[in-house]
This record gives structure tokens, C-alpha cells and sequence, in this order.
């Protein structure tokens, strides 16, 4: 063809390797290979993270859904038995013991680490001179392995020569057999669950720190006293903290394990007082080493977390004031 002008390309030159789309199909490949070479360094760095997340959680999760379909042991390899596994735990009493026992340290021990936790955030929040130190003290007892927390209580409940008794002897209180009781048993563990609250404190106080003081001064020109500005400033707009340790509570309060286990060397007595539901699962797997059987407790536990963890987040949307909103 003509180039009449002389300045319009030629139809045929329009593909060419120099030109048209074929230039820029070669200019975007090679920005995709300059583009990786960028990234490159950066998938190196976190290829140890995606590494261990292969190996330590996905490779386990998976196999662990399919372990609770089979017989699988670690002294032999399983065979598939479908729901088997799952119908068992329906008619084992050990299961439910360990359910109920898991359950009721859940319902007395979130709430009450929830209203001691404000409450002790409350006063370590006060204007007081030498504040610090009362926080600090407050929090210590968090930093107490489970393990040495457990040897400790053990002796302050010992019903011989423990000092809880001991003061109440004092008063003329026959004290009981605290951690040989079925009945005593679980409220002393709740007892020393509570001693370690001093993580969500600093949480709660983190949360009294981001109330405006305006709030309170135009309570205080409105007449409002302390109870009035508690229950209609600090409590509402505490609550997106509440709702967090109160989920996190909930988590960990169905995974209770190192307490119980140590205060009873793994055994759950007093008669399975003490059998929490992942001590029970702790026993199936690596004492009778039924793989499968501890595999399907687990992937329980696990809709049972999901269940309360999401009725939480639906029913927050009631209570839950966040500032702004």
C-alpha cells in the first residue's frame, strides 16, 4: 500500500514486532517478570511463615477432618468408619461429664471475670497518687506460669494446713475439703482462674482511657452522679472492649486444660469433677492413643467455639455501642 502522507503507519506495519499490540504484549510480560523479581525477596522473607503454616496448621487441620472418619491410632493405621467416631461420643458419660464440667466453668467464670475485670479496671483507673504501683502489683499474677499458679493453690486450699482454711478457722468456719470435693472442686478452680485477670484489666483500663472527659463534665453540669455516669457513659462505651475479652473468655474458657491437669496430675478427681473436656481429649489421643476418637472431640469443640462465638458477634449488634456510631 501508498503512505499517501507519510505520516500514517501502513496497515501491514500495524503487528509488527516493533509496533501495535504485539509491542505492548512483549511491554507487559516484561514488566510481569521485572514485577516478580520485586517480589521475589519478599516471598523469600515469609516463605519460613508460609512454611510453618503448611506444616503446623493446614497439613494438621486437614488430616485431622479426615482422621475423625477412621479408626486411625498411632500404634496402627486406621480404616474408615464414617460418623462412627461421632456416634461414640454420643454414648460416652466421660463425653458429657467433660462437657458439663467445661460448661459450667464457662458460665460462672466469663461473667465474673468480666464484672471483676471492670470493676478493678475502674479503680486502678482512678486519680490516685501512686497509681502505677497498684497496677503493677494487680497485673503481676498474670505473669505466673499455670503451672506454679496451680502448686501454689494447692497449698493455700489445702484443707490440713492451707491458709484459706486456716482464716476461716479464725472466724469459727469449718472450711472444706476445697480441691477433694465435687462440689468445692470447680468453684476453686474458678477462684484461680479469676487470680489471672490482670491481662483483661489492661484491656479495660486501655478502654477507660478512650472516653472522652467531656462526657463526664457535661454529666457533671447535667447533675449525674457516680452510679448515673457508670451505667449511661462508662459501661456503654466501654462495651466493644467488654465484647472482646468476652469472646476471647469464652475461647479459652473451652479450652481449659493446664490448670485441672496439674491440680490433679492428669487424673480429673475428685470422681471426673475435674475432667475438662480437652483433658479428656488430651487422654484419648496420646494416653489411648485413639487418634480418631480425640480428632472427632476436637472438630466438636470446635463447632461448639464457632456456635458461641457467632451468636456473640450476631447478638452484639444490640448491645455493643461503638463512639461515632
Amino acid at each position: 500500500m501508498i503512505n499517501v502522507k507519510g505520516d500514517i503507519p501502513l496497515a501491514e506495519n500495524m503487528n509488527s514486532p516493533k509496533t501495535g499490540p504485539n509491542k505492548q504484549i512483549n511491554i507487559t510480560a516484561k514488566k510481569r517478570l521485572g514485577n516478580w523479581g520485586e517480589y521475589k525477596t519478599g516471598f523469600l522473607f515469609v516463605s519460613p511463615w508460609i512454611i510453618g503454616l503448611l506444616v503446623f496448621y493446614a497439613i494438621p487441620l486437614f488430616s485431622s477432618i479426615y482422621f475423625s472418619f477412621t479408626s486411625y491410632s498411632i500404634l496402627q493405621p486406621g480404616e474408615f468408619v464414617g460418623l462412627q467416631n461421632y456416634k461414640n461420643l454420643m454414648n460416652d458419660e466421660l463425653f458429657w461429664k467433660s462437657v458439663y464440667n467445661t460448661v459450667y466453668f464457662a458460665v460462672f467464670y466469663v461473667p465474673l471475670g468480666i464484672i471483676f475485670g471492670v470493676a478493678l479496671a475502674m479503680m486502678l483507673n482512678m486519680k490516685v497518687k501512686g497509681m502505677a504501683v497498684y497496677r503493677t502489683i494487680f497485673f503481676l499474677p498474670t505473669l505466673v506460669p499455670h503451672v506454679a499458679l496451680a502448686v501454689l493453690w494447692m497449698w493455700l486450699l489445702n484443707p490440713g494446713f492451707g491458709l484459706v482454711n486456716g482464716v476461716l478457722s479464725t472466724i469459727g468456719i469449718d472450711g472444706p475439703s476445697w480441691l477433694g470435693s465435687e462440689t468445692w472442686s470447680k468453684p476453686s478452680l474458678i477462684l484461680m482462674s479469676l487470680w489471672g485477670i490482670g491481662q483483661a484489666v489492661v484491656i479495660y483500663l486501655a478502654g477507660l482511657g478512650d472516653i472522652p472527659e467531656d462526657y463526664y463534665d457535661a454529666a457533671e453540669v447535667d447533675g449525674a452522679n457516680w452510679f448515673q455516669k457508670t451505667f449511661h457513659i462508662t459501661i456503654p462505651l466501654l462495651t466493644p472492649v467488654i465484647f472482646f475479652n468476652l469472646v476471647m473468655g469464652i475461647i479459652g474458657a473451652f479450652q481449659q486444660f493446664t490448670l485441672p491437669y496439674t491440680l490433679t496430675q492428669g487424673k480429673g478427681t475428685p470422681a471426673n469433677s475435674l475432667t475438662f473436656y480437652v483433658m479428656y481429649l488430651y487422654d484419648n489421643g496420646f494416653k489411648f492413643f485413639k487418634m480418631g476418637y480425640a480428632s472427632a472431640m476436637a472438630w466438636v469443640l470446635f463447632v461448639i467455639i464457632m456456635a458461641l462465638t457467632a451468636f456473640v458477634f450476631i447478638t452484639s449488634k444490640r448491645w455493643v455501642h461503638y463512639q461515632g456510631k
